[in-house]
């Protein structure tokens, strides 16, 4: 395919108009019917935040996310006693009903803001919007901007760094609530708690811990850092996930042919990394710009993004080729719509990319899916 071609498709999925025949690529054509048909149904859900469930467990109150380890589980030998880990292993009894809420939030608010970028009904905003106050604004449901209580583990921790993972899916929210043309107050409010939040993931004894880690977890951080420094203006962050990026994920965690070797340890490493190559596509979408062209920056020695979604994107076009034992739980459920295809189809030209993305599964109902999958309506990304 020549430049020009590629330039219709790119045009036709950021909805720019232009004379000429009509673009291959129209995401707002390959989207509208999902959306649309997502945003209607919840129209009818009303919002469920931390303030609609509790556990006993949990030394927080009823405004703090509470939620367990997945992987932790009763030690056989000592049952009352703390839990052991089954690395790749979810345990079903664990509180996770916090992140739950907080994941239909996830598919709730941003359906209904592209909704309303299609359509430019106020039903579809409106809608969102009450989901956001109810949980950043309203006293009685606001969650607490912090997460000193996510995964903790029975009998070891009552919360750890690690659970900030768990907001990841703040992210594309945030995106939509930027869109949605909420009330001024109400906007203002919400930019305070990420203001907030923001303080205590980077001054905060779990934050700093989650920060310095070497895998996903890392990526995530500044994934969320960014974007929500971004929503709040806070150029001094962004700039400082941007130098992070390159002067600490990618040299730290992507190997010479593109690969996470740290993903390719766990007992899911096909899963593993399609999450954290999608994590660095959320970083880099969120902070890429003329001035500093993410997609395409790579370090000295070739590693960057081109690069990683280059590994990755023969295993998501034919799974079988996936050289590793395939992961111990949900390696049928992978690939669906990876975000990384996509924003990198676009940003460096491969429509190869961009078919292959169009091929997937747009609407995942499985739960731990839509766990690793943050990012569902592309529509506010591009």
């Amino acid at each position: 395919m020549d430049r020009r071609s590629f330039l219709q498709m790119s045009l036709g999925a950021c909805g720019v108009k232009r004379g000429f025949a009509a673009p291959q690529f129209d995401l707002a054509a390959l989207e509208r019917p999902r959306v649309m048909k997502a945003a209607d149904k919840y129209l009818a859900e009303q919002p469920v935040t931390v303030t609609a469930a509790s556990s006993p467990r949990s030394t927080g109150g009823k405004h703090d996310f509470f939620s367990e380890g997945d992987y932790w589980w009763p030690d056989p030998k000592n049952p009352n006693g703390p839990y052991i880990q089954r690395d790749g292993e979810s345990n079903p009894d664990n509180f996770v009903e916090h992140r739950k809420a907080m994941i239909r939030m996830s598919l709730i608010v941003p359906a209904c803001a592209a909704a309303y970028k299609l359509t430019h009904n106020r039903k579809y905003a409106d809608h969102a919007a009450k989901h956001l106050c109810a949980w950043f604004v309203d006293d009685g449901t606001r969650m607490n901007p912090n997460l000193e209580f996510a995964q903790a583990i029975h009998g070891r921790f009552t919360g750890r760094g690690t659970g900030i993972i768990d907001t990841l899916h703040l992210v594309e929210p945030v995106r939509a609530a930027a869109q949605i043309d909420m009330a001024p107050e109400a906007l203002a409010a919400m930019k305070k708690w990420f203001a907030d939040y923001l303080e205590w993931m980077t001054t905060s004894k779990s934050g700093m811990q989650e920060r310095d880690t070497k895998n996903n977890h890392a990526t995530c951080w500044v994934a969320q850092v960014a974007a929500f420094a971004r929503f709040t203006g806070n150029a001094k962050l962004t700039g400082y996930c941007a130098d992070r990026f390159k002067t600490v994920l990618v040299p730290d965690q992507e190997a010479e042919n593109g690969s996470f070797p740290q993903e390719l340890r766990r007992t899911k490493p096909y899963g593993y990394s399609l999450f954290n190559l999608d994590a660095f596509a959320i970083l880099t979408q969120t902070l890429s710009s003329r001035g500093d062209e993410l997609w395409k920056w790579r370090l000295p020695d070739g590693r960057g993004m081109a690069k990683a979604v280059a590994y990755m994107y023969p295993f998501i076009l034919d799974k079988k080729k996936w050289p590793l034992k395939p992961d111990v739980m949900y390696f049928d459920q992978w690939p669906v719509r990876q975000p990384s295809l996509l924003f990198a189809g676009l940003a460096l030209e491969k429509p190869e990319y961009l078919e292959l993305w169009r091929r997937l599964d747009g609407d995942p109902t499985v739960e731990e899916v839509l766990r690793n999958w943050p990012v569902r309506q592309p529509l506010l990304w591009v």
